[in-house]
């Protein structure tokens, strides 16, 4: 019903824009080349459509990623593009949730990040982001950082719960846990001002942050820390004894490889479900006899 759904809402856009234009309402919209970076935002850190997004890379494209990192070795571990591990039969979820997913023996890292992020509405691009800003899976693997992989059930205070130990393990319980977020955001954190702090140690302080969209709720209910003044000016660098850089460093990974985070190709104005696929608010419609 996803993918039903999401052509659905995306020829509606595409005949309501051809209208606009066709009224002459939009000429101006079609100009402007987007940015080919923004300035970071605490309250939008990644739009809803390139968070959920599913179908932003296939297979194929997922592995050619791979491939194309400079993967430095500290262990005999293999780089992302070479590692495969045996999964396991997930259940389907309540509607909205996760589908099931279909274990299968000695599958590659690329299939795995599909399929989890087909099953959760996720987009592998931003489990592909959220190995590296975990773990620097992606160019630095090593036999620790793919049992932590995605950072799942690692609190700050203590090491991960062993429970959720290993690849598979770790990046679909944090697709899982995405899609929990989403189907129930009355959280922490969640859309509208909330008080964030900027690290772990309370002494550091916080300030009010206006949450734009449900995939920035995510991240912060995920790692719930904002960046300071001193990690934003000096990005890739260690920062002050406040500086947190997780949802920064999320931030500039996607940036650096996919393009603008926070861009979305439709706007505002029309319905929020084109960018917020499978969202709590975007229930697939009822079947007409």
């Amino acid at each position: 019903m996803r993918s039903f759904r999401a052509t659905r809402h995306r020829m509606l856009a595409l005949a309501a824009i051809v209208a606009l234009l066709l009224a002459g309402i939009v000429a101006g919209m079609t100009s402007a080349a987007p940015a080919e970076s923004a300035s970071f935002d605490p309250g939008f850190i990644v739009s809803d459509y390139n968070f959920f997004n599913a179908d932003a890379m296939t297979n194929a494209d997922v592995q050619t990623f791979l491939e194309d990192r400079t993967c430095v070795r500290s262990d005999a571990s293999p780089c992302a593009w070479e590692y495969r591990e045996t999964t396991t039969d997930q259940p389907a979820q309540p509607a909205g949730h996760c589908t099931a997913y279909a274990g299968a023996a000695h599958e590659p890292a690329s299939r795995i990040i599909t399929k989890v992020a087909e099953a959760c509405t996720i987009s592998p691009r931003v489990l592909l982001v959220l190995l590296q800003k975990e773990q620097s899976l992606l160019t630095r693997p090593t036999e620790r950082g793919y049992l932590r992989a995605t950072g799942y059930a690692c609190p700050d205070t203590a090491d991960c719960d062993a429970e959720y130990f290993g690849f598979f393990n770790q990046v679909y319980n944090a697709a899982w846990q995405f899609r929990q977020y989403t189907q129930h955001p009355d959280r922490a954190y969640q859309r509208g001002a909330v008080d964030v702090g900027f690290n772990p140690n309370a002494e550091c302080g916080s300030s009010t942050v206006q949450i734009r969209n449900q995939a920035t709720a995510n991240l912060y209910n995920y790692t719930p820390y904002q960046p300071n003044d001193e990690a934003v000016a000096n990005q890739g660098q260690v920062g002050d004894a406040c500086s947190t850089h997780g949802n920064l460093n999320f931030w500039a990974f996607y940036d650096k490889w996919f393009g603008d985070p926070t861009a979305s190709p439709y706007p505002a104005f029309f319905d929020e479900c084109l960018n917020y696929p499978a969202g709590r608010d975007c229930a697939a419609p009822a079947l007409v006899p």
